[in-house]
């Protein structure tokens, strides 16, 4: 199903939309199993244009008891996705009509977890990068005639480039 794409100018309440949903997620997993929740994504860089999606990063002590608590995720609103093409990762997407988050759920220190929070974090130190980003975001944004999976292939080149630059950058 083609949703619609678009990519608007930075949104300064990205951040408190986060935490408000960080703060209701966090009220309905139990404590013993959650241990980090990190706003992700290009509405997690000051300045970049994004999709209007909060991207989230839960980091779990254990994945099968997440399976097991995911209901309580499906009480906020959340369609549980389960790995949804990606091993060892949980995803859960909010609003159906109009989606309004995506939560990614990796077990806590793993690589998928390094992986986002260096790409993140290369963004906000690096803004010329970011712009370099945000460029190759309206470009495939006007190049994929609303189908995500040409949206998502045309930008696959500069974020895995990126991405290793980043992990470089971060743990050396």
């Amino acid at each position: 199903m083609n949703a619609n794409i678009a990519v608007v100018s930075y949104n300064s309440d990205w951040p408190h939309q986060f935490n408000k949903e960080k703060q209701a997620i966090l009220a309905h997993l139990p404590k013993a199993n959650v241990a980090a929740l990190h706003h992700i994504g290009s509405t997690a860089v000051p300045g970049l244009c994004a999709k209007p999606i909060i991207d989230m990063l839960l980091e779990v002590n254990d994945l099968d008891k997440l399976d097991i608590e995911s209901e309580k995720l499906r009480d906020l609103g959340y369609e549980i996705m389960g790995e949804f093409g990606i091993a060892r990762r949980r995803y859960f997407r909010k609003g159906i009509v109009s989606r309004t988050h995506h939560l990614h759920a990796f077990l806590a220190g793993s690589d998928g977890v390094k992986r986002h929070l260096a790409f993140r974090d290369y963004l906000i130190t690096f803004p010329d990068i970011a712009r370099q980003y945000a460029k190759v975001k309206q470009e495939a944004v006007n190049a994929c005639n609303q189908d995500m999976e040409k949206y998502i292939a045309f930008k696959n080149g500069f974020i895995q480039y990126h991405e290793q630059h980043a992990l470089l950058w971060r743990f050396g």
